[in-house]
């Protein structure tokens, strides 16, 4: 491979990695906020779990780009590429655990919670436990984003 390729390749992980993690970033710690800031609870959850469809998508698409782009890295040796992939997939997994565990459990209590909303309901207690366990998944997915742009130059 040359020296030209491998520099592209480290570039593009670097700009992947770079990509997801600010994706992370701005809705976790801006956008989210912002929006229950200044939008009513329910509105604001629609929103912020339109924006968490997407950042799912976002991470699915990124964990793939950098399992491939470690895999064509020509400039890592064997055990950064070990360490590359076991944080990409981490991540992935963190990803997987809300989009497919989380979120759709905690929409379909606020669906069922009807007009009065998830906080006049039941269920309130289950739901704000999911919600930290989210936020916590969300975290360690962040955390891991930054050692992964560290990582990855």
């Amino acid at each position: 491979m040359s020296a030209r390729a491998v520099s592209r390749i480290a570039g593009a992980r670097l700009l992947v990695a770079a990509f997801w993690a600010g994706a992370l970033w701005v809705l976790g710690y801006v956008a989210a906020p912002a929006v229950f800031s200044t939008a009513s609870g329910t509105m604001a959850g629609d929103i912020v779990g339109s924006f968490l469809h997407r950042l799912a998508w976002i991470s699915f698409v990124c964990a793939a780009l950098m399992l491939g782009l470690v895999r064509a890295s020509g400039d890592l040796d064997a055990a950064r590429k070990r360490f590359l992939n076991l944080l990409v997939l981490a991540m992935l997994a963190c990803a997987l655990v809300m989009y497919v565990g989380l979120q759709p459990a905690m929409a379909a209590m606020r669906e069922a919670a009807g007009p009065a909303g998830i906080r006049a309901s039941p269920e309130w207690t289950k739901f704000a436990v999911m919600h930290g366990v989210s936020q916590l998944f969300h975290l360690i997915e962040s955390v891991l984003a930054a050692v992964l742009l560290l990582k990855s130059r």
